[in-house]
């Protein structure tokens, strides 16, 4: 029991010692691989997002486990190509806000959703954070690296979210499922009325 008392104590301070909102435009380099790593893990949106969306597959667990956070990577990793070199698109921050806020709902209520419908979800969910990345590279710098970084944290943290998610549903009681996903539901409308 002290075991998953610490990892959980582990995780929570891992989640409170992220910024909020300064994976964005302009708050920090955005040149080469080390940038796109550390990208996803500085802001609090991004992290929660990525993390849930491991969780709620480790939740559901069989192939959502492997197949929502691949769906997650390839649409963000799309659609960072796209905010490269595509217009600004309005309400990007809305809508990463509003996938913290589904994502945390769905692990809350452990949302049994069938595997493609799951990955299309998580996919949708993808679009928004890809395209906050891509948007912010300046023309010219080390896009090939910055975007190998944040493909690369990002399955990290999913892989994070899963291996917790399994836990959960394999050893915890519903209750810290609930609370767990409720918590990242609770900072996705703080982040949306923020």
């Amino acid at each position: 029991m002290m075991m998953k008392f610490s990892a959980w104590s582990a995780a929570a301070l891992l989640v409170l010692a992220a910024t909020p909102a300064l994976a964005h435009v302009g708050h920090h380099p955005t040149n080469g691989f080390l940038a796109g790593l550390t990208h996803p893990p500085t802001g609090l949106d991004h992290l929660l997002a990525m993390v849930a969306v491991g969780l709620w597959a480790g939740v559901v667990g069989g192939r959502a486990a492997w197949a929502w956070p691949a769906a997650f990577v390839a649409a963000m990793t799309a659609a960072a190509l796209y905010g490269m070199v595509g217009p600004w698109l309005p309400g990007v921050e809305l809508a990463i806000a509003g996938s913290v806020l589904a994502l945390g709902l769905a692990v809350a209520l452990r949302l049994p959703a069938p595997v493609a419908l799951g990955a299309a979800a998580c996919g949708a969910f993808a679009l928004a954070h890809g395209y906050a990345h891509g948007a912010e590279l300046p023309l010219g710098a080390g896009a090939a690296g910055y975007v190998a970084g944040f493909v690369l944290a990002t399955a990290a943290l999913h892989g994070v979210g899963v291996l917790a998610g399994r836990l959960m549903a394999r050893d915890l009681p519903l209750w810290a499922t609930r609370g767990a996903g409720g918590a990242v539901a609770a900072m996705g409308v703080v982040l949306l009325v923020g």
